[in-house]
């Protein structure tokens, strides 16, 4: 199967002119910027409350117990899980640009309801509400980027929508120190404010959709061809707009006439069934290993290491800051090692991890060095998930799956991905207050697969699982 930037019309093949300089660049980038707002929502509703959690938990504010805050936390990531399976159908339907009006629409009113809130129902459904934004935002604008760039910088925008995720947690981290620091003492309500900065980027999204132009994909597939040659003129060099949107015309003929395969074709094939498995454990043992246990628990986690309020407030930066880098790192050296090395290296190093943290937590007295070095091991752990299986589970669930079947894979391992990581977040800040910070980081130890498992469906062949996939299509 060829991946080749070309596309066959009338019997040839159509080559696309190259990619020349030209002010459709600069126009591409703003759209680029306004688009990817969605992502930093989405990296900054994800992370706001590791860190607003210590104000809320207060009893002249929500008074929440252990489990009513792992419901503040995973309502969002719940209903993420939805938003990430219906977003995409949704824009299918209605267009990409105005399912991100809605998404945006959907994160202002999720922010007014959580910042009003004076009870855990009413904050439940505020982030409910968030969750269904941030689930879409997952899924429509990667999909609207990919849609709407030149094959030759795709993955470039592609790499700038994880990039502005990560820029989101860790900006919801610092300005999470900065207003806990200053006004904290004096003002407990300042987890509203908190939560309140997430109306700015979600206004200027709202705003600035009104700029964005429809998918071209997505109007070739609705026939409205003239529309689609028209934002393609604005968006290409002089001479690529109608050969490209002949390659859309094509593929969209080639993808109507293929039939994927049900449920039951799929189930009823041992081969199929798994790649399946490979898939959803990639996903799951993911989450097993507690990464955002840290992203939603930082705070939380730090004070049991010994910091006061404040002090973990801006040592909860350090994690942060460690994943942006190493996600750039990662997505440069993401095709330089294989995938099973990487994962192998990457469980490797947490499950080392998990040992030097469950002994530190365990061993070291209370006062002195402590604290500190309990914050190097966790901003080793995030570097190591960052580096080696963050960006690593994402390529490889892209790569597994036949054609065939691969919507459904995808989905199905997504979902238990996003399913995984809410049950952690529901139950997580219970399970440190029961057994301390040192079994908990026992508990994952033994939730994360051993590297030296060859058949771990966490650290799978590729190269086999891709074989299986070629036979299965070809």
């Amino acid at each position: 199967m060829s991946h080749s930037p070309t596309a066959a019309a009338q019997g040839g093949a159509v080559k696309l002119p190259p990619l020349t300089p030209g002010p459709y660049r600069a126009r591409l980038t703003v759209v680029a910027l306004i688009a990817t707002l969605g992502g930093l929502l989405f990296g900054y509703d994800t992370s706001v409350i590791n860190g607003a959690q210590s104000f809320m938990v207060r009893p002249d504010q929500l008074d929440l117990t252990d489990f009513g805050l792992g419901i503040a936390v995973s309502s969002l990531l719940f209903a993420s899980a939805v938003g990430a399976l219906t977003g995409g159908r949704i824009s299918d339907r209605i267009g990409r640009k105005a399912t991100i009006t809605v998404m945006a629409s959907m994160f202002i009113v999720g922010v007014v309801i959580v910042v009003v809130s004076g009870n855990l129902l009413m904050l439940a459904v505020g982030r409910i509400v968030l969750g269904l934004a941030v689930g879409a935002a997952s899924v429509v604008v990667p999909v609207f980027l990919a849609e709407l760039a030149p094959y030759e910088i795709r993955g470039s925008l592609a790499g700038r929508n994880e990039m502005m995720i990560v820029t989101g947690q860790l900006l919801a981290i610092i300005m999470n120190a900065i207003i806990g620091n200053v006004w904290g003492q004096q003002y407990p309500w300042v987890w509203r404010v908190m939560f309140a900065l997430a109306a700015v980027p979600a206004i200027l999204l709202l705003l600035g959709v009104t700029r964005l132009p429809e998918s071209p994909r997505w109007l070739a597939d609705k026939g409205r061809e003239e529309e689609a040659l028209k934002i393609l003129d604005s968006l290409r060099p002089e001479g690529r707009a109608k050969p490209e949107l002949a390659e859309i015309e094509a593929i969209s003929k080639e993808e109507a006439g293929r039939q994927n395969m049900s449920v039951s074709e799929i189930f009823s094939n041992k081969n199929l069934v798994r790649i399946v498995l490979v898939g959803c454990g990639i996903g799951f043992f993911q989450q097993t290993t507690g990464i955002n246990s840290i992203l939603y628990y930082g705070e939380r986690v730090l004070e049991e290491s010994g910091f006061s309020t404040g002090a973990a407030l801006i040592a909860n930066i350090a994690p942060a800051a460690i994943s942006v880098l190493a996600a750039i790192v990662a997505l440069q050296m993401m095709d330089r090692f294989s995938r099973r090395k990487t994962f192998l290296w990457g469980y490797g190093l947490v499950a080392f991890t998990h040992v030097l943290i469950a002994s530190a937590a365990g061993l070291l007295p209370e006062s002195g060095a402590k604290p500190f070095v309990l914050l190097a091991l966790i901003v080793f752990f995030v570097g190591s998930m960052q580096l080696c299986l963050n960006v690593a589970t994402w390529v490889t669930l892209s790569e597994i799956f036949p054609l065939k079947m691969r919507a459904f894979g995808m989905g199905l391992s997504v979902f238990v991905l996003w399913m995984t990581n809410s049950f952690l977040g529901l139950f997580f800040a219970s399970v440190i207050a029961s057994i301390g910070l040192s079994m908990s980081f026992v508990v994952l130890l033994f939730s994360t697969p051993s590297p030296s498992s060859s058949s771990s469906p966490a650290c799978p062949r590729p190269r086999a699982v891709l074989w299986s996939s070629w036979r299965l299509t070809s």
